[in-house]
């Protein structure tokens, strides 16, 4: 009979406890009832490959989505912004570009940042690609 009484008290704290979080708004996935719902902003399809070798003025692509517009989309390497071309594809936007011919011989990060509707959810991204000669 203690047994029983015992899992009664603990089945009816672990639903007053589920019932609390969903009252307070902290239900996972970083959402909450005070602010706007966050979808981050996402860069992916990497092209070329993290470490690939390239040449110098090779192009490179990938894909942004989250973003609040072509215009919040910005690349640069060496802190040198990097001229691009964004494409709408109406569920994201792909992002081309060429590394710069003065660029040998080294190792370099193409960096991205985007801007997102809600700037809680703004990314900061990119990866390495190896420039020969």
């Amino acid at each position: 009979m203690q047994t029983i009484k015992i899992f009664a008290a603990l089945l009816a704290l672990g639903f007053g406890h589920i019932s609390w979080a969903q009252s307070t708004g902290h239900i996972g996935h970083g959402g909450g009832g005070d602010g706007p719902s966050c979808v981050k902003a996402k860069i992916s399809r990497y092209n070329p490959e993290h470490m690939a070798s390239v040449a110098p003025g090779s192009e490179f692509s990938f894909v942004a989505s989250g973003s609040n517009g072509p215009g919040h989309i910005h690349v640069s390497i060496k802190q040198q912004p990097i001229d691009v071309e964004i494409e709408d594809k109406e569920t994201f936007y792909l992002v081309k570009g060429k590394l710069p011919e003065d660029i040998k011989n080294t190792v370099v990060r193409i960096s991205v940042a985007i801007k997102s509707k809600v700037s809680k959810c703004d990314t900061e991204g990119g990866w390495l690609l190896k420039v020969t000669e």
